[in-house]
């Protein structure tokens, strides 16, 4: 099975005395990086910016905020810094070029709703396990004021960023998903991931049933042994479907309900709810296509399986 691809975007707020340190690592401007194993400088030329540092991250943020004239404090947040990566899977096979249009994606989505007169530095780093840019900027709000909390906010707020940024790419990236958050109650994107897991399953399925069909009193216990074999396989990825479709339970019925509404208003029906009805349908039968791929073996099958697998754990628990 795929693993899932998911966007990540994190935030980092800083007073004052900790941004050198944090440039001196994005900038890459230690000589070593013994207590960071992660970092293989012998890549670090492979490291590039999209915004370029106009002098020391401090000096600039400090600039910033005069130039705002915002009074500041001792402990006032002069620095926000976001990290912007996805899972591993999501980079395997990816050329540079590849990789720098995913990360100019990302710089895109933060201007929308930041200044980009804010911006400090956008640098990516290819020397480490995961691709991943650090954004740093002076977080002034549109109305010139320092307020970090106003930006990045609440726990509720981050929720907001993060699923506005998962909106923003999937539509580049359709393969990524949107980490579980708890502002969601259901799901209306239902990731490719799962449509491939599903065709995985279809063949298998058909390579059962063909096994099924085809066993007769010759070949029986070699067909037993290769029916074994796929239901190893089968069964677990069956169970895993399940669970991940029981996600997508609330999406399912909330588009019924609405798919019944535009039933009712077909008769006089506009071209746009005649569109939403097609769309609302083509979600419905995605639903209704993955859900049937769980349900396509005989149970009796399932069912001498699953025995067949407790008896011959009871005698392995008897011989241990």
């Amino acid at each position: 099975m795929e693993k899932a691809q998911y966007a990540i975007m994190r935030f980092a707020k800083y007073k004052g005395p900790e941004i050198g340190n944090i440039e001196a690592h994005n900038e890459r401007t230690k000589e070593k990086y013994a207590s960071n194993p992660d970092v293989d400088t012998s890549r670090s030329k492979y490291n590039f910016h999209l915004v370029k540092p106009p002098g020391k991250y401090r000096a600039e943020s400090e600039r910033q905020i005069a130039a705002a004239g915002c009074r500041t404090r001792k402990d006032s947040i002069r620095m926000i810094e976001t990290l912007f990566t996805a899972s591993p899977e999501f980079f395997k096979g990816k050329k540079r070029a590849e990789i720098r249009v995913f990360f100019e994606e990302a710089l895109h989505f933060l201007e929308q709703h930041q200044s980009k007169e804010t911006i400090i530095s956008a640098v990516v780093h290819m020397d480490e396990k995961t691709p991943h840019m650090h954004l740093c900027f002076a977080p002034l709000t549109e109305d010139k004021r320092l307020s970090a909390k106003e930006i990045v906010g609440n726990k509720k707020k981050l929720t907001w960023w993060q699923d506005e940024f998962w909106k923003h790419m999937v539509g580049k990236y359709p393969d990524l998903e949107r980490g579980e958050s708890a502002s969601e109650t259901g799901r209306t994107h239902i990731p490719p991931r799962l449509f491939k897991e599903a065709v995985h399953l279809n063949r298998m399925k058909d390579q059962i049933m063909a096994i099924l069909n085809d066993s007769n009193p010759f070949n029986k216990k070699s067909k037993a042994e290769e029916l074994e074999t796929l239901l190893d396989k089968y069964v677990p990825g069956v169970e895993a479907m399940r669970t991940k479709l029981k996600k997508y339970d609330k999406t399912y019925r909330e588009l019924t309900e609405e798919n019944a509404e535009l039933e009712k208003k077909l008769s006089s029906a506009s071209k746009e709810s005649v569109r939403k009805k097609l769309e609302i349908s083509q979600k419905l039968n995605e639903l209704d296509e993955l859900r049937r791929t769980v349900d396509t073996i005989p149970e009796e099958v399932i069912r001498a399986y699953t025995a067949q697998k407790y008896v011959h754990s009871g005698r392995m628990n008897q011989e241990i």
